[in-house]
């Protein structure tokens, strides 16, 4: 007893340091006193753990669940260009970017989705609901068609996401839901530095052609395609520079490779997402996309932009420039709300 209490003492002792410390950095950096507390809460969170499949009912709800899984895990089985349901997709499965099934955390996770949908998202200019995302995938990621919101299989892949999320508070993203954001490079992220990456890190599972790997059954990938014409499309979320690098900084070589022990530095996770995303692919225009386009993301490739940076800086980078006038364009907007309402 004088041993754990000695433990709770000094863990307090700690703990308050530690808070008066980062409440005095805070003061110098700007931030509020709440903004530092929800800071170092998150230092002691505890990571999110998908739910074990194991616990599902052996009932039609379950079942449901289950082929939802089975379709995010083996989406090309069902959907590619030998798909049993219909051949309207590339072959890519939705794991190949939301990897384990959507339940690895910094690898475009489901855990925050339950939680957050129906949500309000710039690139619609609309507020969208799960099935709308799916499809968005299915027409980007998987250079494909929609599926009918209300077939089995669109309800059977809403289920699981939702399940996967099921215990996440309303309103909140667990630590590592999505991607990493990676510190932006003084530099833009270069092809041909990313070629020689690419060739050391990747080759052995995606190729020299970036083709990928098929399963045995030729159906499936066991590796994904990069690029070519079975891969995701110029309108995917991949062919964003900071979200890819960021994927990739975390999660690849994979096996090797996690958000706590990278394999890749920075620099070579640029550096590789600026070359796949050089390469050849499928090009698709989503011209609903971004209605107002001050809302767009610093590196999303193709204009019109509310500033006067280059398409290619804008895929590429040097990113920080181009984040720094946003925000100062940001308060500058903010500061004429002011002033009207004050006028």
């Amino acid at each position: 007893m004088k041993i754990f209490r000695k433990r709770v003492f000094y863990s307090a002792i700690l703990i308050c340091a530690f808070v008066r410390c980062a409440s005095d950095g805070a003061k110098e950096s700007g931030l509020s006193e709440t903004e530092t507390l929800k800071k170092i809460a998150g230092l002691f969170e505890k990571d999110w753990a998908a739910p074990d499949t194991a616990s599902l009912p052996m009932d039609d709800s379950g079942n449901l669940i289950r082929y939802g899984r089975e379709l995010i895990a083996n989406t090309g089985y069902y959907f590619g260009p030998g798909g049993k349901i219909n051949r309207h997709a590339n072959g890519m499965n939705c794991q190949n970017c939301h990897l384990e099934a959507g339940t690895k955390l910094y690898a475009n996770s489901f855990s925050a989705v339950a939680s957050n949908y129906p949500k309000f998202r710039p690139r619609s200019g609309t507020l969208e609901h799960l099935e709308k995302r799916i499809n968005d995938c299915m027409e980007r990621s998987m250079n494909g068609k929609k599926l009918d919101s209300l077939s089995k299989e669109m309800r059977a892949m809403v289920a699981y996401i939702n399940w996967v999320g099921k215990d996440v508070e309303k309103g909140v993203s667990p630590r590592g839901a999505s991607v990493i954001d990676l510190p932006y490079l003084d530099r833009p992220a270069s092809a041909i530095k990313g070629k020689i990456a690419y060739e050391k890190h990747c080759v052995t599972c995606h190729g020299n052609d970036g083709a990928g790997k098929f399963n045995d059954d030729g159906i499936t990938y066991l590796y994904p395609p990069l690029w070519g014409p079975f891969s995701y499309n110029t309108g995917a979320g991949l062919f964003r520079l900071t979200r890819f690098a960021g994927y990739i900084k975390t999660n690849m070589p994979n096996l090797t490779s996690t958000h706590l022990k990278p394999t890749l530095t920075d620099e070579e996770a640029w550096d590789i997402a600026a070359y796949v995303n050089s390469m050849p692919r499928p090009e698709k225009e989503f011209i609903q996309d971004w209605p107002d386009i001050s809302k767009k993301p610093i590196d999303h490739p193709f204009g019109p932009y509310s500033d006067t940076f280059s398409e290619a800086q804008h895929k590429y980078g040097p990113f920080q420039p181009i984040a720094d006038a946003a925000k100062s364009a940001s308060k500058k907007n903010s500061e004429k709300k002011s002033d009207s309402k004050i006028n």
